[in-house]
């Protein structure tokens, strides 16, 4: 499986990386302004220490597993982010952050790689983005995101038992997708709210009525980047973001995993990739009622 992802060619076009290359341009133009990067060199070598590294390593890595599996990006990333010592409130703002970018990319590269679904993609966008503003709003001054958490966790584990049970069936049988707006604005809002949840809970819910992976997977992807925009940008207007080096690392590693994640979607079946997904959302919603109930 390695073998084949590292021998795929990227794009001819390229359409791919102009995008990303202009979202770190104007990340640059926001650091500038900030007094974060300046022309002094002395400060620029302060900025890109081996903590930025591990950073990019991080953003690498929750961008390999979101692109691939269509989903955990904000939980992989919390989880290393808090592992190398990062507060919780700035972990969680850096990576919302982030997410304007990384997902830029990974939309663009599913794209590229024809791994959308046009008709689910328009279906998804404008709930999902008016559903995340609400939450982020919400969460700024209102809700406590960690009260909601487990009951999310536990809609995720039983999603989880369910992409399982479909993905061990000898038989492909797809449901008609019903309520897809209100799917994508519940998605939408819970991610803001709960710090994660859009793949999780859209992604999870589409495979368990017996969607095909790759176009759910790289549809959802792909709509995720104007729902993590508009959440980023409200989280920015209420509680702003400081943590420039954090956001920066993620940023430059989730755009070095894009194209690579949304190769291997296309290339992995659709019975190992369900029991991917499935585990994967069972572990996670385990792990959080885990952390919720200690």
């Amino acid at each position: 499986m390695l073998a084949k992802v590292l021998s795929l060619k990227l794009p001819s076009s390229p359409t791919w990386y102009i995008v990303p290359a202009a979202a770190i341009l104007l990340l640059l133009g926001l650091l500038a302004t900030n007094g974060v990067i300046s022309v002094d060199t002395e400060a620029i070598t302060g900025f890109l220490t081996g903590e930025f590294a591990l950073y990019v390593l991080v953003g690498l890595a929750a961008q390999l597993v979101d692109g691939a599996l269509g989903m955990a990006y904000g939980v992989t990333s919390n989880s290393f982010l808090l592992s190398l010592g990062v507060t919780p409130a700035v972990s969680s703002a850096s990576v919302h952050f982030a997410e304007m970018f990384t997902t830029g990319a990974s939309a663009i590269s599913h794209f590229r790689f024809k791994n959308i679904n046009k008709k689910l993609f328009k279906g998804l966008l404008i709930p999902g983005v008016l559903g995340s503003i609400t939450g982020a709003y919400l969460l700024s001054d209102i809700i406590d995101g960690n009260f909601i958490k487990p009951f999310i966790a536990f809609y995720m584990l039983v999603l989880g038992l369910i992409i399982i049970r479909k993905a061990l069936q000898k038989t492909f049988v797809k449901n008609k997708t019903r309520r897809i707006s209100i799917l994508a604005a519940a998605g939408g809002f819970l991610d803001s709210i709960g710090g994660g949840g859009w793949g999780p809970i859209v992604t999870s819910t589409l495979l368990g009525q017996g969607r095909d992976p790759r176009y759910t997977i790289g549809s959802v992807n792909a709509a995720e980047f104007a729902v993590a925009f508009a959440s980023g940008i409200t989280f920015m207007l209420f509680t702003g973001v400081d943590s420039w080096k954090v956001v920066l690392g993620l940023i430059v590693g989730g755009l070095m995993a894009a194209p690579f994640g949304a190769m291997m979607v296309g290339r992995i079946k659709r019975k190992p990739l369900m029991l991917l997904v499935g585990t994967l959302v069972i572990g996670l919603s385990v792990r959080t009622i885990l952390l919720s109930i200690l």
